[in-house]
């Protein structure tokens, strides 16, 4: 229900008002899937500063668009997953003036789905476990920072792709452990090579850690429409399918959906209308 269709516009707004506010920039740039690169084509265009987005090959059609009507300059790099993009996209930042918006390692960006958290305390004071999608991990990250420090008891749990396990991995290897693809219809879990620091983090932060398939989230995505008239895609869906699977929490769950941009053939694939 945010602008351009997930959180993560929270963290980009933020992250590049913050670099703005330390002096003139000519433009920002960001690699992506597409929701952060949607996120950062919208806020580049609140405040008013031309941007550039790198996109692996053969994007999710629905995010590419929601990018370009944007006004965002976008360029396409070889490779199915997003280590080709984020090459480019630094290399292209070594100019004067460029600021390479990177949500995996970015350290303000993770205060905008901070506040997801301090949201949910405040709606929800008996919470009792947080399923959260994990990609780039800036969600869990962000949330998983606020509630701990407010409320510790509260169980964080990440959710990937079978198909894009990095994270869960590395999480329990204690170590950033890549994997050598990430062919998941949840574009937005699709992270091959995790950042150490990150799974530092995660690892501080994350009570546990589960694997949805394929299958399970694209039956996620239709019982959300189904039950609650909730669009989700994929991505969005992956804590849903975790928390269906595994069973319910010894108390209120928060299921964070944090995405809609779902392509038309997984809308069919789920059962949802034509948009």
């Amino acid at each position: 229900m945010l602008p351009t269709g997930s959180f993560k516009p929270r963290g980009a707004l933020f992250a590049l008002s913050a670099k703005m506010a330390g002096g003139t920039l000519k433009e920002v740039v960001a690699s992506s899937t597409g929701n952060h690169g949607a996120a950062v084509a919208w806020s580049a265009k609140t405040l008013g500063v031309p941007v550039t987005i790198f996109l692996p090959a053969n994007p999710n059609p629905v995010k590419r668009a929601n990018i370009a009507r944007l006004g965002a300059r976008i360029v396409e790099v070889g490779g199915d997953d997003l280590v080709h993009a984020t090459a480019a996209a630094h290399e292209y930042a070594q100019q004067e003036g460029v600021y390479f918006l990177n949500d995996a390692i970015d350290e303000t960006i993770v205060a905008g789905p901070a506040t997801i958290g301090l949201e949910i305390l405040s709606q929800l004071p008996g919470v009792q476990a947080i399923y959260v999608p994990m990609g780039d991990s800036a969600l869990i990250r962000g949330i998983g920072a606020a509630v701990k420090r407010l409320a510790p008891v509260v169980k964080i749990i990440g959710v990937q792709a079978e198909r894009a396990p990095s994270y869960v991995l590395s999480w329990r290897a204690g170590r950033a452990t890549p994997t050598d693809t990430c062919d998941t219809c949840a574009d937005g879990l699709a992270t091959r090579v995790p950042q150490p620091d990150n799974v530092a983090a995660i690892r501080q932060l994350v009570d546990e850690v589960l694997l949805v398939s394929e299958d399970e989230m694209i039956a996620a995505v239709g019982r959300l429409y189904r039950d609650e008239r909730v669009t989700a895609e994929p991505s969005g869906a992956a804590s849903t399918a975790a928390f269906l699977k595994h069973g319910s929490a010894p108390g209120p769950a928060v299921l964070i959906v944090s995405g809609a941009n779902i392509t038309p053939q997984l809308r069919q694939r789920a059962g949802l209308p034509a948009s």
